[in-house]
């Protein structure tokens, strides 16, 4: 396939608040066409306008080539290829992080338009077996709250509608301290505890319940401490408890308190997963579809976990053109446990509630509609992009 023609959308919505732990308040949202005039849309969690630098900063040497170039400089006859092509093109510039964060969203729009193109579901496109059960997603619930009272109040009303919607599992945001605090909050560890219990209170024993407490612990001793208290709970994972560049305290953490530890969110290319698995002691790598590489990289994570005996549960906190490819990459991982979902009616960020039309929802408990419409089967709303576009 051709592409004739790219655009790059910076979008962020006009009630952003910097002081929130959310990156779903921005979007690199990538659209390729190809020369029959089908279109097909990717998103990356990256700041979006320095993924829009990554893809169109001209090239200077064969080294550093320019990402837009590449993509437009002849057919794209196999997407793996050209992600190869593109990664070895840019590799001065880039080999992990940004510029790879930006290859993820051009590479996931290419296979929403070769899905279109085909008339087919881009889980179909992937060379995989559908698995044989559904797949199940959980909520990722991080509501306003200023204080530990309103936080754990609107924490627990959040986890709660969750339930009345049908959600066998879900993931509370426990972070009251630390780098990434709510609202600036220093409350102590014991009061995560006390938040741990109400949550778990609240949805009963019959619900999957995981905790993200987004780098907090300075350590794997300190986390342990706490940690140790949280074993009542049943809890299905703690997602980075320590910083994502410590893998040997990851390790070590892993070693000290029996719960599984999640990690993965910020890793690009299945090399530094590779070190993750290898070194970090984790036991639920979250490949982000974007900020990995893409889809094809995804999947190349998925591998490795599965010869290492891991689960996959893909970390997406962006709208719904990647809670699609999300649920197409999990379509076709029988190891994938969950995916991280939340329909519009638990959405507090603007783009996530309005970028997008369609795709996939939750019925019963589990994903439906993989096979409503060709490619990822989101639409976007038009009026949203150019009400959120930046120059």
């Amino acid at each position: 396939m051709q592409i004739k023609n790219l655009e790059i959308h910076v979008l962020l919505a006009d009630d952003f608040d910097e002081t929130l732990t959310s990156s779903a308040q921005d979007s690199l949202l990538v659209v390729v066409e190809d020369e029959r005039g089908n279109r097909g849309y990717g998103e990356s969690d990256v700041n979006p306008w320095i993924g829009r630098a990554c893809i169109d900063a001209p090239g200077t040497h064969t080294m550093g080539l320019c990402l837009r170039d590449i993509l437009m400089s002849e057919p794209v006859e196999d997407i793996r290829v050209f992600w190869e092509r593109a990664y070895v093109a840019t590799a001065m510039n880039g080999r992990r992080g940004a510029v790879i964060h930006a290859l993820g969203a051009v590479e996931m729009a290419l296979w929403d338009l070769l899905g279109k193109r085909e008339n087919k579901p881009v889980w179909q496109l992937l060379g995989r077996q559908r698995r044989s059960d559904p797949v199940v997603p959980y909520a990722s619930l991080q509501p306003h709250g200023v204080g530990f009272h309103d936080y754990r109040d609107a924490l627990c009303q959040a986890a709660e509608r969750a339930r009345t919607l049908g959600f066998r599992a879900m993931k509370a945001e426990i972070t009251m301290n630390g780098p990434y605090a709510h609202d600036g909050m220093k409350e102590p560890y014991d009061r995560h505890t006390e938040l741990i219990s109400e949550v778990r209170r609240t949805v009963g024993d019959d619900v999957t319940l995981m905790v993200d407490v987004q780098y907090m612990f300075p350590d794997a001793v300190s986390a342990a401490a706490v940690m140790k208290d949280w074993l009542d709970f049943d809890l299905y994972f703690v997602e980075t408890p320590v910083w994502c560049d410590d893998l040997s305290e990851h390790r070590k953490l892993s070693e000290l308190v029996d719960i599984p530890i999640a990690m993965g969110e910020w890793l690009s290319t299945r090399h530094e997963f590779a070190d993750l698995i290898a070194c970090g002691g984790v036991s639920i790598p979250q490949p982000d579809i974007g900020r990995v590489g893409g889809l094809s990289e995804a999947l190349l994570v998925a591998d490795m976990a599965a010869r290492h005996d891991l689960t996959i549960v893909p970390h997406c906190w962006k709208t719904g053109v990647s809670t699609a490819a999300t649920a197409h990459f999990s379509a076709v991982t029988p190891h994938c446990k969950f995916i991280e979902f939340l329909p519009q009616e638990l959405c507090i960020e603007k783009l996530r509630k309005e970028l997008t039309l369609g795709g996939v929802s939750m019925q019963d408990g589990v994903i439906v509609g993989l096979d409503d419409a060709p490619g990822l089967g989101v639409d976007l709303n038009w009026d949203a992009v150019r009400a959120y576009a930046q120059p």
